[in-house]
């Protein structure tokens, strides 16, 4: 059985490029700008303090923001489609 994703350490690199070390020593960087979408991420996407607030949830293993936003980190290691943007592949996802 595959072990869950876990991130271990976060740190924003410039704009909305985070650089992730997950648990098994991978570390990416990702451009999250992409997956900052509806209202809770509004101001991470507007404000870049905000947007660098960003921490780990020790218990999820994923980056989470103050207001409670969090991206799942099988998004973030894998490059998944997020689940609000399934079915809108093909699709303007801001509509």
């Amino acid at each position: 059985m595959e072990s869950p994703v876990r991130i271990v350490s976060v740190e924003v690199v410039v704009d909305h490029v985070l650089r992730l070390t997950f648990a098994d020593g991978c570390v990416k960087d990702v451009d999250v700008g992409p997956l900052l979408h509806g209202p809770i991420f509004e101001p991470m996407r507007e404000d870049p303090a905000a947007f660098q607030s960003v921490t780990i949830d020790p218990e999820w293993g994923t980056v989470v923001w103050p207001n409670g936003a969090d991206i799942c980190p099988d998004v973030l290691y894998h490059g998944r489609t997020p689940a609000w943007a399934e079915g809108t592949r093909g699709e303007d996802a801001s509509s």
